[in-house]
């Protein structure tokens, strides 16, 4: 039994370790993906999405993604950029996107700054 219950003390850490790893795999290419569609979204309509859901309806994304630091699709936080894309848009859009959660990464840094 007592085998048993260090084996248990030693594998518990080492799955949440691998858990979290995996966790923020998935956030780095949801945020890659989610730039890229931005990015492409802006440089074909030549001005930048208002909402993440301007790139659902256009096509650019399937749909939006499940933050997986917060398990939700609507906690997304995103940056508006002050630079207008072109001479006829009159508001500027989004030219980022974050995670909405304000935990803190094994890189030492919040995934709200990834």
């Amino acid at each position: 039994m007592t085998i048993i219950l260090i084996l248990t003390a030693i594998a518990v850490p080492a799955y949440q370790a691998s858990v979290r790893a995996a966790r923020e795999a998935v956030l780095k290419e949801d945020l890659q993906t989610l730039r890229a569609a931005i990015d492409s979204y802006t440089a074909d309509k030549e001005k930048a999405p208002q909402s993440l859901d301007d790139l659902v309806q256009d096509g650019y994304l399937r749909e939006i993604p499940e933050d997986p630091m917060t398990h939700a699709k609507d906690t997304w936080t995103t940056e508006t950029g002050d630079a207008l894309h072109s001479l006829d848009q009159t508001d500027p859009g989004i030219d980022n996107v974050h995670s909405g959660s304000q935990d803190t990464g094994t890189d030492g840094q919040q995934y709200s700054a990834w």
